[in-house]
């Protein structure tokens, strides 16, 4: 491990609040490796990535960066950096390997030990339940799409909070369940790989209720413990004013933002959005009392974002068409219905448009069109395929990024929005899901064959950042 060498820079002209939170996010499939060891069971992204041409060079987390055993040492790299705040999830399999019973207690020890080193370090813990490692015997019996999955994951995280409760006070119930439920089992393109549209819809409502469930169980136990989750949100903009135009943008808007907000904040999905998904029984999922207990009071929202979409919904050109993590299993959209277009913006290493603006648009849009939450930047970073030279990693183009996207909180905030932290994803590089080992996020450079942690510019660039509390002059 190498140590953060800090660098000095101007004042900074854009200070945020007092206690505002620094910190950085990680997912225990991606970091922890460690697969096979102290009672781990299997979960979907085990079967996943041995599943033959699912992952990018046929690799997996069997491994990963190794944190479950050199999880002392991430600790001192974060306090180095100056974190206050870090956000990790708790891999279900390794507490609760069947998905039922009481919980596996050399599981359940690492994350005390994890928990207690970061209090030790004076960073707080932000632990999330579900970042997507199903334990693989749920899925047997059904997954996601089965109601009682929900159940199992809130009797998992009552032993949890159970467990961990009397120290850490932030939760984070689900990860991304657009991601869960529609790359899961729609497109097939992430764990467990189905191609069931139906199914990914009752998925979708099931995880949304798993949340709901597991804060009542939680909170009964802990009331003073505070609860949120965590939804991955994008700014949308039609091609055009064109008709057409407007009502793919309402469609997209409709089912990546909306329909999971609207049961969160509001009790019920958009109106416009069921129209849209008639004849997928999708209201078959949906019983007495669920969008109760998905709309029950939370103390925080997590909002992960990276980018802009920009849709059209008239016939054009097909080398016009960019990637989206959207259009591809999108049946109930319609693909003769919306293109994803290029926006024209700079794009990260990974093809995604570079909009710092549209996080603006979506803190104010959920401050003056939902209610009241305390909100925080649950995700947001930029992957490259870039390299250790000279000893350390010149990634300017992340630094960019990061200050351009903390300058759009410092607006918002400034505006009233009630933003309270930011959690940089991520602080490791890692195991990038379907794209293998080829993408880096960290602020922490990793050499997978050795292990071996240098930090990057970014973290330098970062950890001043937090020092000053705020971003520094560029006149």
């Amino acid at each position: 491990m190498t140590s953060v060498q800090h660098s000095n820079s101007a004042s900074p002209v854009a200070a945020f609040p007092a206690g505002f939170r620094w910190g950085a996010a990680t997912a225990a499939y991606q970091i922890e490796g460690a697969a096979a060891e102290d009672g781990r069971g299997p979960s979907i992204w085990d079967t996943f990535c041995r599943t033959p041409g699912k992952v990018l060079n046929g690799e997996n987390g069997d491994v990963a960066v190794d944190h479950y055993h050199r999880f002392r040492d991430d600790v001192a790299l974060m306090a180095d950096l100056g974190l206050t705040a870090y956000r990790f999830s708790i891999s279900w399999p390794r507490v609760q390997p069947s998905g039922a019973g009481k919980l596996n207690q050399a599981g359940i020890d690492f994350y005390q030990r994890l928990v207690d080193a970061l209090l030790e370090a004076g960073i707080e813990p932000w632990p999330t339940l579900y970042h997507w490692d199903l334990p693989q015997e749920l899925e047997d019996a059904g997954g996601w799409p089965e109601r009682d999955t929900a159940y199992r994951f809130a009797d998992y995280a009552g032993q949890v909070g159970a467990a961990l409760g009397d120290r850490v006070r932030q939760w984070m119930t689900i990860n991304e369940p657009w991601c869960a439920a529609f790359l899961g089992y729609a497109s097939g393109e992430h764990a467990p790989g189905r191609r069931e549209p139906a199914a990914s819809l009752r998925a979708a409502h099931h995880l949304m209720l798993g949340h709901g469930l597991a804060v009542e169980a939680m909170r009964a136990r802990h009331p003073d413990n505070r609860f949120g989750a965590a939804v991955n949100l994008y700014a949308i903009s039609p091609a055009s004013q064109l008709e057409a135009d407007l009502d793919a943008a309402r469609r997209i808007d409709g089912m990546q933002n909306r329909f999971f907000l609207d049961p969160l904040l509001r009790g019920a999905y958009p109106a416009d959005v069921l129209t849209d998904l008639e004849g997928l029984d999708f209201d078959v999922a949906i019983k007495e009392g669920d969008l109760a207990t998905i709309n029950q009071p939370i103390d925080q929202l997590g909002i992960n974002y990276y980018s802009r979409f920009t849709v059209s919904g008239t016939p054009g050109d097909a080398t016009q068409a960019v990637s989206s993590p959207f259009s591809s299993h999108s049946p109930w959209v319609g693909s003769d219905r919306v293109r994803f277009v290029d926006g024209g913006r700079p794009v990260t290493g990974m093809g995604w448009e570079i909009d710092e603006s549209g996080l603006h648009e979506v803190l104010t849009r959920l401050h003056r069109e939902y209610p009241p939450v305390s909100l925080y930047i649950t995700e947001n970073g930029a992957g490259y395929d870039e390299a250790l030279t000279d000893g350390t990693v010149n990634d300017g183009e992340r630094i960019a990024y990061l200050d351009a996207h903390l300058r759009a909180c410092h607006t918002a905030i400034a505006e009233g929005v009630p933003l309270q932290g930011y959690f940089t994803w991520s602080l490791l590089d890692n195991f990038e899901w379907a794209w293998g080992y080829s993408k880096r996020f960290g602020l922490v450079h990793v050499d997978y064959a050795t292990q071996r942690r240098v930090p990057k510019d970014s973290a330098r660039w970062y950890a001043a950042v937090i020092r000053q509390g705020g971003l520094p002059d560029h006149r």
